[in-house]
């Protein structure tokens, strides 16, 4: 009897979390033992293992990956009266962290193929009115695909703005044989327990070769304090849980091997779906290594492909249907056509670590099926 579609398609956090089963309770009931669970010795433990991960000088472990941005953010002074131009097809924590540092976001178009911060959108905004607060850009490398980074980097040293990362969707992403997150000035991460790097709540961090910033950065996650108890300087509660980075440093050894299958099964969903018409998959720039957080598929019969799918028991999601600059919390009136475009069009199909070739295999087939179908 062929498999079912329930088993083939675990849940990513249900079924990572089975993967490194007994290295967790190891982990869990080594905190426990310790009597430490804040910021203690393996947070700074996973910052070390973290940062030569990376192949950067200094990792800062904080609450989320949204806290990761406004941290970076304020790290940098950036606050008040500033603007950041963010991608607008992107997750709306990006912007939520922009905001909560005090400055406000400024949107801009992605790529039509990578879906990452477009350099042109970029250049024209920081040319246009809305450009003249700008004092930094966040290059999304969205789904685990590493932005344009030479020709960003270029732009923003035109207009005398910094560039930042921002790597919540691209643990393991190589950029011209850099690890995405040792780019340049500073990265943030989150390691939600989707992530290629999870954890079993809440947990981000900020990675950067600036000592100064990492020792503000230290700062700011909590309270200010440099001495217990005196605030320094203005901060906030942002502190990485000793259980979140004992998870961490349990599943970091992996992590290559983890991003190596889903770039192996994504190598065979884009053989497969090739040449279906329906559908285009996603393209990797030459000298960038995608990460594959996610796999996302283009279709004109979006809504068709998705309904069929989810009847054939495929577990597919609609990502980002909104970009930012439509929503009520931070709509405005940007001409963003490859942005509203990709909200139309993308379809995530399934793919983490844990998936098997027959799942690959089954929603290949599936989709060829309706294709055949409506020819």
């Amino acid at each position: 009897m062929p498999p079912q579609p329930a088993s083939l398609f675990p849940s990513f956090p249900s079924a990572d979390q089975q993967q490194y089963q007994v290295q967790i309770h190891l982990a869990v009931q080594r905190v426990l033992g310790s009597g430490c669970f804040i910021l203690g010795e393996e947070v700074a433990a996973f910052e070390s293992e973290f940062a030569a991960f990376l192949g950067v000088k200094h990792v800062v472990g904080v609450g989320t990956g949204t806290d990761a941005i406004e941290l970076m953010l304020r790290a940098l002074e950036i606050g008040p009266g500033d603007t950041v131009i963010v991608p607008s097809f992107a997750p709306s924590a990006v912007a939520a962290g922009v905001m909560r540092c005090g400055a406000e976001p400024v949107f801009a178009d992605v790529e039509a193929d990578t879906l990452t911060l477009c350099p042109k959108s970029l250049d024209a905004v920081l040319r246009s009115a809305a450009g003249l607060n700008v004092k930094a850009a966040l290059a999304v490398h969205l789904c685990g695909h590493p932005a344009d980074w030479e020709t960003l980097q270029c732009v923003a040293d035109e207009h005398g703005i910094i560039l930042l990362e921002d790597c919540a969707q691209a643990h393991g992403a190589r950029w011209h044989g850099k690890m995405a997150g040792s780019l340049d000035r500073a990265a943030g991460f989150s390691f939600y327990p989707t992530k290629n790097l999870a954890a079993l709540g809440d947990a981000g961090a900020v990675a950067t070769n600036d000592a100064y910033l990492a020792e503000r950065l230290r700062l700011i996650r909590q309270y200010g304090w440099r001495q217990r108890y005196i605030s320094e300087t203005t901060g906030v509660n942002s502190r990485m849980d000793e259980l979140q980075a004992a998870i961490l440093r349990a599943k970091l050894p992996s992590l290559h091997e983890s991003v190596h299958r889903r770039r192996k099964l994504a190598a065979r969903y884009d053989e497969r779906l090739n040449s279906i018409e329906m559908v285009a998959g996603p393209k990797e720039r030459t000298g960038c290594e995608h990460a594959y957080h996610q796999y996302l598929v283009r279709s004109k019969r979006r809504d068709e492909l998705v309904l069929h799918l989810r009847q054939a028991g495929i577990p597919v999601a609609v990502p980002y249907p909104a970009p930012l600059h439509w929503q009520p919390a931070y709509g405005g009136t940007a001409v963003l056509p490859e942005s509203d475009r990709a909200a139309t069009e993308m379809v995530s199909l399934p793919l983490h670590p844990h998936l098997s070739d027959d799942a690959v295999e089954f929603v290949c087939d599936a989709i060829e099926r309706l294709n055949h179908a409506t020819c």
